[in-house]
């Protein structure tokens, strides 16, 4: 049995209203990723290769996780989702939301970039390919990988493992936390879905105020 374990970057620079300005970790996202790469530590964890996406907050995140130099493979990147959100505007006048706005635009952007009537850097269906052939490529039994990532990603992984349209994989999307955890095992049957979104490192007292969505 070799397992892929799936981490979603720390906090980036959640005021930032484009990818550029996003892509960096925040204070707080660093120690969110200090903390998860201890707690994996602690429990003995030990990985035969670490990827990561090519965009800074991922190699930061890697970086304070502690596992040394990873692997970087750009599929392992974010969707653009500013680029897609204008898009959306442009087409179907639904502006950007926030809070507890965004589980209804996420819907709506993935609805319609599936349907090809937005598009940013890349189609719903290049950006599939991409994450489901890496995906291919680490499900090795007996080996265990750490992939850094974001939230798109995980959800299109999702996706993959349990054919999602694309409403559900919004709504499995739309939750996920800064620098958490989701587990596939790989076992000779194939890729099976262990454990998603889950934050131990966060998990005490005094650190529940880190548990952050954006």
């Amino acid at each position: 049995m070799g397992t892929i374990t799936l981490v979603r970057h720390g906090q980036a620079n959640s005021a930032a209203t484009d990818e550029d300005s996003y892509d960096r970790l925040s204070k707080l996202g660093w120690q969110q990723a200090e903390w998860l790469g201890v707690w994996l530590r602690d429990q003995g964890e030990q990985f035969d290769r670490v990827l990561s996406g090519s965009l800074r907050r991922h190699q930061e995140t890697a970086e304070a996780m502690g596992f040394g130099s990873p692997d970087v493979d750009p599929r392992l990147n974010e969707m653009d989702y500013f680029n897609l959100s204008n898009a959306l505007h442009e087409v179907h006048g639904i502006p950007m939301a926030d809070g507890e706005g965004f589980i209804h635009h996420i819907v709506h952007v993935m609805e319609a970039w599936h349907r090809a009537e937005i598009m940013g850097h890349e189609t719903f269906q290049s950006f599939e390919e991409r994450v489901s052939a890496v995906l291919t490529e680490a499900t090795r039994p007996g080996r265990n990988i750490l992939c850094v990532t974001s939230g798109g990603v995980i959800g299109m992984v999702m996706r993959h493992l349990l054919d999602l349209e694309p409403r559900k994989m919004a709504h499995i999307l739309a939750p996920i936390r800064n620098s958490s955890i989701h587990r596939i095992h790989v076992s000779p049957a194939g890729a099976i879905l262990a454990g998603f979104n889950s934050v131990p490192h966060l998990e005490a007292p005094d650190r529940r105020y880190a548990q952050t969505h954006y």
